[in-house]
């Protein structure tokens, strides 16, 4: 048996310091909103300089910057570890542990700590290995650290995008990836119609309502065929989509159930988040407004369904949509050499099954991979993100650092040999990654 790289061993002998490094991060406030990194990023650049790295900061809003280091590798292959420095907001009162960081055994509490200052402090502790170590890494490695992916605004990846860009041959994000002791990569995100839709009516008096014509009314019975037009609506896919679904159905049906699993992927999914419209209790409602969340797996064209969503609205008088923000799902070939060397390096690392998976909503891996860079997202963590009591386990973050460790070599080797071994037939390894658009809609109000 070949022996373990010197960085994986530097990691197993240093796994207290790596539980330092994420209380570190946890200690820096970053919730978004208002979402100020600088602090935090200028701890990042610190680390990065004793090291003897490198970094660049990229900022449209200077409370916000984006910090990128590099670690030159031995070919000219290049992989992006990629996380975001800011958390979502916390209230103190609803804790019963310290937001900005508390220990107690093998667990770290703390805003963060599992979404996502864990995996950044694994991917910050893979650096050091590799230069404490000196060894250098199969594959260039590029460490981007983001703000404001909390609120998806563009002043984080979006702005690295356009100013810097990140070319790579690889990425992988450190978001947590699995469900209790179910771990999996994710390979895909789905697409989604944020629609926002009006009616009108004509006022009355509550006493008399068959005088008016309620705009509520009408509204809601607009949602409901919507609803019901894609309720009936099945998804046709191609072989490499269909594995990808079959593998997501199967991971999420413990939580879900079987059925519920299977039918958030074969079908369009539809939220009625906000309805609203009048503003007294004894008048007829003269206008109304509603914003529905539909969402569609990779692979499917979501024009085509927004098509029949506004085939649906105009049967409906009074009733039009005002707006609409649309995105198509991306994925990566899930027995592609990414989704191939994440896939098997956690599996030695956990000793367990890794499924490989889609999302069920979408961020900034859609955004990596739209700028054409295969991207898939894997760390190890625990259910709690966003939660009160936020936490990750020293475990998870050690895993997450061998793995990540790891990664350069096993994707070096998946990317030359060019081995497939997902459990799946017919799946193409070409033209996996559907059509990149997106679309906003405004129509005059």
């Amino acid at each position: 048996m070949p022996s373990d790289p010197p960085a994986v061993v530097y990691l197993r002998e240093h796994r207290e310091d790596i539980v330092d490094l994420a209380a570190a991060l946890v200690g820096h406030d970053t919730q978004n909103p208002p979402g100020d990194t600088r602090e935090l990023a200028s701890w990042v650049e610190s680390f990065f300089s004793e090291l003897g790295i490198d970094t660049e900061r990229v900022a449209s809003n200077p409370t916000k910057p984006n910090i990128v280091a590099t670690l030159p590798g031995a070919t000219d292959r290049t992989l992006v570890l990629l996380g975001h420095l800011d958390t979502v907001p916390f209230e103190p009162g609803e804790w019963t542990r310290d937001p900005l960081g508390e220990r107690e055994g093998n667990r770290l509490y703390g805003r963060g700590a599992t979404d996502m200052k864990g995996e950044i402090a694994a991917m910050l502790a893979v650096a050091k290995a590799y230069v404490e170590t000196g060894t250098v890494p199969a594959t260039n490695l590029v460490f981007a650290f983001v703000s404001d992916e909390e609120i998806a605004g563009e002043a984080g990846l979006p702005t690295l995008l356009d100013r810097r860009g990140l070319s790579a041959d690889a990425c992988v994000i450190g978001e947590t990836t699995c469900e209790g002791h179910r771990h999996s990569v994710t390979v895909a995100d789905r697409g989604s119609i944020w629609l926002e839709l009006e009616a009108t009516g004509t006022a009355a008096h509550g006493s008399r309502p068959m005088l008016g014509e309620n705009a509520i009314h009408r509204l809601y019975r607009a949602v409901s065929d919507i609803e019901s037009a894609l309720g009936d609506r099945r998804f046709e896919f191609d072989p490499a989509v269909r594995a990808l679904v079959e593998e997501s159905a199967e991971y999420y049906a413990p939580r879900f159930g079987a059925d519920a699993a299977r039918e958030l992927f074969e079908r369009p999914s539809v939220n009625l988040g906000v309805l609203s419209g009048g503003d007294r209790v004894n008048v007829v409602p003269a206008a109304a407004r509603a914003k529905l969340d539909i969402r569609v797996t990779a692979g499917v064209d979501t024009e085509t369904i927004l098509d029949g969503v506004r085939e649906v609205v105009a049967g409906h008088e009074g009733v039009e949509i005002v707006d609409a923000d649309w995105s198509v799902g991306t994925f990566e070939d899930p027995d592609g050499p990414l989704a191939n060397a994440v896939g098997s390096v956690a599996e030695g690392v956990t000793g367990g099954r890794v499924y490989r998976r889609s999302a069920t909503g979408g961020g900034d891996a859609k955004r990596m991979r739209n700028a054409g860079v295969p991207t898939v997202e894997f760390g190890l963590g625990t259910e709690t993100a966003h939660a009160a009591d936020e936490f990750t386990t020293a475990g998870a973050l050690a895993g997450n650092a061998e793995v990540y460790a790891r990664l350069p070599d096993e994707l070096l080797r998946q990317f030359d040999s060019g081995t497939r071994t997902f459990d799946s037939t017919d799946v193409s390894p070409a033209g996996t990654t559907p059509s990149r658009r997106g679309r906003r809609e405004n129509n005059s109000r």
